[in-house]
């Protein structure tokens, strides 16, 4: 299992990393990124603490790990300022908290997150066609997630994906032990938005590809 979208007590997970790390470990992860909710208010302490305490704890687990952001309800117009930012303070993973159909995400975060090339797209709800074949254009992965509610839309995302092009990425977005799931029950749940099995197993290989050009 790859999951690239998964937060801890740094933001309002309910587990601490080592824990999270151990369980992700226990259900057969092989690559886990831990992308805690940030604003301006807490990126660099969010990063510079989920960095330290990664790299103490990397040699002591199987599955390799990386410190990330999902930046939240973000004014659209900050997006690509904070986006590089986190960049800067050392964040591998930047995900953007799209437009889901189960909060009030301001509109026009999907825009910003593609305009500024965030890695991850998270649960962009109803996003447009124009947004997609954006998304498309700047290499910017739309999430197909596992987690209840956000997971709505996932139909939406996989038919336009798959009509413009765009690269799918499949995470859970975990905030309790209960949220990780296996790579079969995952590949299911894909599967349930449309997807074919063989669909479903390119955009594994292809997120594992990702990361090991941009990431190891």
């Amino acid at each position: 299992m790859i999951d690239l979208h998964t937060h801890s007590l740094f933001s309002d997970g309910e587990l601490i990393p080592a824990e999270l790390i151990r369980r992700a470990e226990d259900k057969g992860y092989h690559y886990l990124a831990i992308t805690d909710h940030v604003d301006y208010s807490n990126y660099a302490f969010v990063i510079e603490h989920l960095s330290d305490a990664i790299e103490k704890m990397q040699n002591s687990f199987k599955v390799r790990v990386f410190p990330g952001v999902e930046i939240t309800h973000v004014p659209p117009p900050l997006i690509p300022e904070l986006i590089h930012l986190c960049r800067e303070k050392g964040a591998k993973v930047v995900v953007i908290h799209g437009e889901t159909i189960v909060e009030p995400v301001a509109p026009g975060t999907n825009r910003a997150a593609i305009e500024g090339r965030a890695d991850i797209l998270a649960h962009p709800g109803l996003i447009s066609e124009e947004d997609v074949k954006l998304a498309a254009e700047k290499g910017v992965k739309l999430e197909i997630t596992t987690r209840g509610g956000h997971s709505y839309t996932n139909g939406h995302v996989a038919k336009l994906a798959r009509k413009y092009g765009a690269t799918l990425i499949i995470d859970t977005d975990s905030h309790s032990p209960y949220d990780l799931t296996t790579r079969e029950t995952a590949t299911k749940i894909a599967m349930g938005a449309g997807l074919s099995r063989e669909e479903v197993e390119e955009i594994f290989k292809e997120t594992e590809r990702w990361i090991k050009e941009n990431l190891l």
